[in-house]
């Protein structure tokens, strides 16, 4: 039996920079001396008792740890991904100008929701920076620390299922929520509904795919397969892999007004030019490198590939990494709102 082909590649011949929403923030400019830059190169509780049965119900495959509940997260669980969300926090604050946020939360906000806080760094470094917040953090997975600022707390939930909080929230966050979730119209409209009136929510995602505005990416390259097969993977799972271009609709048709999108690019490398986006775009490498056969392993071994296959086809990405030349970037949507003053 032929072993399975990388996913085949439809995307044009020069894919745009955004399928939709604002242009953006700005055009990263190449560094003619990249190839020779190594200075920052590798330096780079809760409401339901299924939930409940399942806080520690983990699966084991290809030698990673996954949550098992309701097989809702294609990523591992364990502590290898655990370092890697962090690096991704880093990487996405350094990107947003250091800010935890964009929107224009009030001053001293009383209540503060992060939806799949992850490892909960976002959430432990708002309530230090919000002392006037209790801040929420929830997930699926019971991966945060013990040791907390007094107004933080972390809570096993499911966030698909009926809200039941008995409080509304002056802000509501998530991030990087890409192939987690399965109705994201139901998802923001609950967040409308627990939202203060005036109050805010934050959503800040991506778009999976690469590009390039002048460098030597091609489509059909093994990172763009790379792509092509986390995305199809993804979708078989029933979930949505590339929300950030589709965020602003949904906030918009849930009834939110003063709506903003922005979109940040985010360079893979130490290509560019300028020296901020040259230390994001080594961090990201570092975390693209570290997250490569975790995003891939079991959506791709899903699709009949031998982890074998997976490797040795991962090794080939890596190069492509790697490679200065393509000077690769993908992009981070920022979408904020705000709940009419005169909603309920």
């Amino acid at each position: 039996m032929a072993s399975p082909q990388p996913p085949q590649n439809t995307a044009p011949e020069q894919p745009e920079p955004a399928a939709a929403g604002p242009a953006p923030d700005l055009v990263i400019e190449a560094d003619s001396h990249s190839e020779t830059d190594s200075a920052l190169g590798d330096d780079a509780e809760s409401y339901t008792t299924s939930l409940r049965s399942s806080i520690f119900n983990y699966t084991f495959e290809n030698g990673r740890r996954y949550h098992a509940y309701g097989e809702k997260y294609f990523l591992p669980n364990d502590e290898a991904e655990m370092d890697r969300l962090d690096l991704f926090h880093h990487i996405l604050t350094l990107r947003c100008g250091g800010e935890l946020h964009l929107a224009p939360i009030a001053e001293n906000p009383q209540r503060i929701l992060d939806i799949g806080t992850g490892t909960g760094i976002w959430a432990i470094e708002m309530a230090d920076e919000y002392p006037s917040a209790d801040v929420l953090g929830t997930d699926l997975s019971p991966i945060q620390p013990a040791m907390l600022p007094p107004n933080c707390k972390f809570e096993i939930d499911d966030c698909e299922q009926d809200w039941l909080y008995s409080t509304k929230f002056d802000y509501i966050h998530a991030r990087y929520l890409a192939g987690t979730i399965k109705d994201w119209p139901r998802l923001v409209q609950q967040a409308y509904q627990f939202l203060k009136p005036g109050g805010w929510i934050e959503l800040q995602d991506f778009t999976m795919k690469f590009y390039t505005t002048g460098g030597e990416f091609k489509p059909g390259c093994p990172l763009d397969k790379w792509c092509d097969g986390v995305i199809q993977g993804v979708k078989a799972w029933g979930r949505e892999p590339e929300p950030g271009p589709l965020l602003e609709g949904w906030v918009r048709d849930a009834g939110f007004v003063n709506v903003t999108h922005k979109l940040l690019p985010i360079p893979v490398g130490t290509w560019p030019k300028d020296r901020k986006m040259k230390e994001v775009g080594a961090l990201d490498l570092v975390q693209f490198r570290e997250g490569l056969e975790s995003a891939a392993m079991r959506v791709f071994t899903a699709q009949g590939w031998q982890p074998e296959e997976v490797q040795v086809f991962l090794a080939d990405v890596r190069k492509d990494l790697s490679n200065p030349k393509l000077q690769a970037q993908h992009n981070f949507h920022v979408v904020y709102a705000q709940k009419p003053l005169d909603a309920q």
